[in-house]
């Protein structure tokens, strides 16, 4: 190769095809682990879903027969109740902090 300007075009074509070839994998890499946080999340929020409803169904269950959750008396289980509903309402504005963070970093 005499020719620098030869030269300089096969140098610059190498420089140009390594770099597509780096940044294919970083962007490959970039999406396989957004994919794999995309459903690590979905799962925990089916998880999540689920332990709500199984509990949701074991209190109606208990309340259809006659039964408390707390296994109190009835002044007690007023109160009882109204700490299941904080719980409750706490999760479920974790739920919305955590579900608000995932959306922004996914934009």
């Amino acid at each position: 190769m005499s020719n620098p300007l030869v030269q300089a075009f096969f140098v610059g074509r190498a420089v140009a095809e390594v770099f597509n070839e780096r940044l294919e994998v970083a962007l490959t890499d970039a999406l396989s682990e957004l994919g794999k946080f995309d459903a690590e999340t979905r799962e925990q929020l089916r998880q999540f879903t689920d332990e709500v409803l199984e509990r949701a169904n074991r209190a109606a269950a208990a309340a259809n027969a006659g039964e408390t959750t707390t296994g109190g008396t009835t002044g007690s289980e007023s109160v009882d109740l109204q700490a299941v509903i904080d719980e409750l309402r706490a999760e479920i504005a974790l739920l919305r902090t955590e579900l608000q963070k995932y959306r922004s970093n996914s934009l």
